[in-house]
């Protein structure tokens, strides 16, 4: 059971993230019969360390603190800012002797850089998993996960991942009713369906090269209609077989990948501004019927347009 928690506060820590673990861990809630922590906010020399966003964070404690807890929380960082060798060493000798680690976001690095993350699954925020994979070869790192737990070590995803992440070592530690209450407290959904497939960007042509434009911005106008490779590539003055391939080098996928994609973002983006039912969603985005829509949903969002519609639109009365 989890008890004592101690926070790193980075030099060029994310604020958002380092507030979620205050936030989760740092609070007493005793009055609500809530599970209470001594946690403690660490720093690399114990003091004031500057922030990603221009102001200082006052950390009580250095890193000798963290020899006692049973859980150490990493939060995203700067990546061009070097931290130190010794907290590396700490974050080790914490897994040696039985203590969990947690990151959120960008704080998987540190875990790498400890060599936490080999043999492991874990994942970072999707902009960077590519890269945690690039500096760390032996870490399994998955991209469209909102966290990974590989007890002791748990990384977590971007930002607001991270009060998933929170929240799942809680549920874990002290059940769903204790976790409910908290995410309550926070005003934030005990527990969030999909990964992080659901809120990457559009896929676009890679910089420097653009001969494929109009014709994607064709295609973008006419998402709603029948759409065949052979019909882009008549729009483009191409063969079929050469629009493939020239597609492939300037976008990094195949255009029914891509056309795909593009539906289903346009089924999001449907599903988050109206009410429509799911078959006009479907009719409106290209996919023709509800049964099409939800396959191709599930097997990019890992969720079902009912299950994006309930997180994403305003209005309680949607259908």
């Amino acid at each position: 059971m989890i008890h004592n928690v101690a926070v790193l506060a980075l030099e060029g820590s994310h604020a958002f993230e380092l507030g979620v673990f205050c936030e989760v861990f740092g609070i007493d809630r005793s009055e609500d019969a809530l599970p209470v922590y001594d946690f403690a906010l660490v720093s690399a020399a114990g003091g004031s360390v500057p922030t990603r966003h221009g102001f200082d964070v006052r950390a009580p404690h250095g890193p000798e603190r963290l020899s006692t807890a049973d859980l150490i929380c990493v939060p995203a960082y700067d990546l061009r800012v070097r931290q130190p060798d010794r907290l590396v060493d700490e974050l080790c000798a914490a897994v040696e002797r039985g203590a969990r680690v947690l990151s959120i976001c960008t704080g998987a690095f540190l875990l790498g850089q400890a060599g936490l993350l080999d043999g492991r699954r874990c994942t970072t925020h999707w902009r960077y998993t590519d890269e945690l994979a690039r500096r760390h070869p032996h870490a399994r790192v998955e991209s469209d996960v909102l966290y990974v737990d590989e007890d002791p070590v748990i990384t977590g995803a971007g930002t607001a991942a991270g009060v998933d992440t929170c929240l799942h070592l809680v549920r874990k530690e002290h059940g769903s009713a204790v976790a409910n209450a908290i995410a309550r407290r926070m005003v934030a959904p005990p527990h969030r369906e999909g990964g992080q497939r659901q809120y990457r960007e559009r896929p676009q042509p890679r910089e420097g090269t653009s001969s494929l434009t109009p014709v994607l911005n064709w295609v973008e106008a006419h998402l709603d209609q029948n759409m065949t490779v052979e019909a882009m590539a008549r729009h483009a003055h191409l063969s079929p077989r050469t629009f493939a391939r020239r597609f492939q080098q300037e976008t990094g996928t195949t255009p029914v990948q891509w056309l795909t994609a593009q539906r289903v973002l346009l089924a999001q983006h449907h599903l988050e501004t109206t009410d429509d039912p799911i078959a006009a969603v479907a009719r409106r985005s290209g996919f023709g019927t509800a049964d099409s829509l939800r396959r191709h949903f599930v097997r990019r969002l890992g969720i079902t347009p009912q299950g994006y519609r309930r997180a994403w639109l305003d209005s309680p009365n949607t259908p």
